[in-house]
């Protein structure tokens, strides 16, 4: 199947761009302090094989009960990748595992729940013509999951986006995303990605709609890599890979009318980001907070930005290695302000830190690295691609790519324990 060849290509080529840094990332190793967390541990560590999937690309959402759900991108009995659900007592289930057909292959984002617990997600492949899907599974009174496409992606020849890579939303019963190829722009070439609306209809079918596409004309991104945020005007927020005036990923806003502004072109120079393969999130006050994989001062090693309500971009910091290198995950806050998140190399063993930001009265922000990942063969998980979820309690849960007792690039499911959570669930 071609998928297979496509989609462990586009794999490897984050690889490739991770590994592009390492050996930056170890020239850059110095005496930095870890505050170190004691009470990180391995949840799980994926087998791989037909019985269990590998490679999580994506993060994990939770529900009330302390169950976790996320996505491998690989593995399960057909090797297309799995949708699986992790007890609070750590007993791993795979819920569905893709064909590879119409139903879809090569999960590569995690998922959304619904209030009644159904999960939706895309895969970047299978479906029409291999350009990937929108599913939602839906947990049936025999205790078993079931699949069901709501959307194939026809690719740019009619219009419709291909490869969906990111994450969806759901807000008011629609589902919003973005596809990192397809597309017709109103000018320019074909196929650099749209952001999409799914609607139910209520013959049970969705319908969707292609909000934009993006262009490879007049500074406009292209490449979508992350999902959207939306705010209470209903105006959607993302970032590109590419584009943009210095052709380094841009930062854009979509209104409802459909009209799409880029807020911010990233140089690359100057101590300025470059490829955001993260999306965004807000705080109270409205203002944008990302990262991106390259670019910040001399290390090239990624940074953490903010983009005020004016459009004013602000670089919180600079990664140096030591500290954790390119970061292709988003961000989350705390009830106090602080900034959680990953980078999938650099640290004490250049396999990826999990790190902390700090906001200081002075508007400077303090970094520490909670955790920094071992790899293979230390049993602990590597290369953490995905972003950080943050329980009531404030114990985080994340996903690696690769390590595990399992070798190489099977991945885990981590925690990092709150200090003043009592109990691990």
């Amino acid at each position: 199947m071609t998928s297979t060849v496509k989609n462990r290509g586009r794999i490897s080529g984050i690889r490739l761009r991770a590994a592009s840094t390492a050996l930056a990332s170890l020239l850059a190793l110095v005496a930095t302090p870890w505050a170190q967390a004691q009470t990180y541990r391995v949840l799980y560590n994926f087998s791989g094989g037909t019985s269990d999937g590998e490679e999580p690309y994506s993060g994990v959402v939770r529900d009330a009960k302390g169950n976790s759900y996320g996505t491998t991108a690989l593995g399960g009995a057909n090797g297309f990748g799995t949708v699986f659900k992790l007890s609070a007592t750590g007993k791993e289930t795979v819920l569905y595992s893709f064909r590879g057909g119409t139903d879809g292959a090569y999960p590569y984002a995690g998922l959304v729940r619904d209030k009644l617990g159904n999960l939706y997600g895309t895969t970047t492949g299978g479906g029409q013509a291999d350009n990937g899907t929108v599913f939602k599974l839906v947990l049936g009174s025999n205790g078993k999951w079931t699949e069901t496409v709501l959307h194939r992606f026809a690719g740019y020849s009619t219009g419709d986006g291909s490869v969906p890579t990111a994450a969806l939303i759901l807000h008011a019963g629609n589902l919003y995303g973005t596809t990192n190829k397809g597309g017709i722009p109103k000018s320019g070439p074909p196929n650099n990605g749209t952001v999409y609306k799914l609607s139910p209809g209520s013959n049970g079918k969705w319908t969707e709609t292609v909000l934009y596409s993006f262009s490879l004309e007049g500074g406009d991104g292209f490449n979508p890599y992350a999902g959207l945020v939306l705010d209470g005007a209903g105006n959607l927020y993302g970032t590109t890979t590419d584009g943009g005036s210095d052709d380094s990923g841009t930062v854009f806003k979509l209104d409802t009318a459909g009209l799409e502004t880029v807020l911010h072109s990233f140089a690359g120079t100057g101590g300025d980001g470059a490829t955001p393969y993260a999306g965004l999130v807000f705080d109270a006050a409205g203002n944008l907070y990302g990262t991106t994989s390259a670019g910040g001062g001399a290390s090239g090693l990624g940074t953490v930005f903010k983009i005020d309500t004016n459009g004013t971009e602000t670089v919180l910091h600079e990664f140096t290695g030591g500290d954790g290198a390119s970061p292709y995950a988003g961000l989350i806050f705390d009830a106090g302000g602080n900034l959680y998140g990953t980078t999938t190399s650099g640290g004490a063993s250049n396999d990826g830190t999990v790190f902390k930001l700090a906001p200081g009265s002075n508007s400077i922000w303090t970094e520490s690295v909670l955790h920094s990942f071992a790899g293979n063969p230390k049993d602990d998980g590597g290369s953490p691609f995905a972003g950080l979820f943050r329980d009531a309690m404030g114990n985080l849960y994340g996903t690696t790519e690769a390590g595990g007792k399992y070798g190489c690039c099977k991945g885990v499911v981590f925690q990092i324990q709150s200090t003043r959570s009592p109990t691990v669930p």
